[in-house]
């Protein structure tokens, strides 16, 4: 009998175990763009397309008021993201073009500002440069703590969040 206990106890902690390493995230959506390689030169073409990426998102994560409906808009657009990437990168003299796909990815345990986000699966943009290979830059889509307006005359900037917004909904 004790060891048919002891197998139950095995059993369980071994179940509930799996379900906290495969657990997926069900409130963020997270964007990650991967660098070419992790050369200084491909980590600043890395930042360049991210400021264009995140300028081409801003209008419509403005107006989305859920995560699966902005995976649902991101679907339907892939290529036009790909090709918001890929114009990027030949504007800026590079021979090789980008891999966009929306899909879930096992991710480590991140910061952002004072957000951490716990080891987990999560719906993400993942957005590969040439191989693919280099460091990432990554943010939260959904909610949108990635995309950040300035309102002022230049010298009294006031930074509102959208996340902000979205919280005290």
């Amino acid at each position: 009998m004790k060891k048919l206990i002891v197998l139950g106890i095995v059993l369980v902690a071994v179940i509930c175990t799996f379900c906290l390493v495969n657990h997926k995230e069900e409130d963020y959506l997270r964007i990650h763009i991967r660098a070419n390689s992790n050369s200084e030169y491909d980590q600043q073409i890395k930042y360049l397309v991210k400021d264009a990426v995140v300028e081409a998102l801003k209008p419509i994560v403005q107006t989305i008021d859920s995560k699966d409906n902005l995976i649902s808009v991101l679907k339907s657009n892939v290529q036009t993201l790909t090709a918001v990437v890929d114009n990027k990168l030949y504007e800026l003299g590079q021979n090789y073009t980008s891999r966009v796909k929306i899909c879930e990815e096992k991710f480590p345990t991140r910061s952002y500002e004072e957000l951490t986000l716990g080891a987990g699966v999560y719906d993400a943009i993942i957005i590969e440069l040439g191989s693919g290979e280099g460091d990432n830059w990554w943010c939260v889509a959904y909610p949108p703590l990635c995309f950040v307006t300035a309102e002022g005359d230049g010298e009294n900037i006031e930074y509102k969040s959208i996340f902000s917004k979205w919280l005290a909904k």
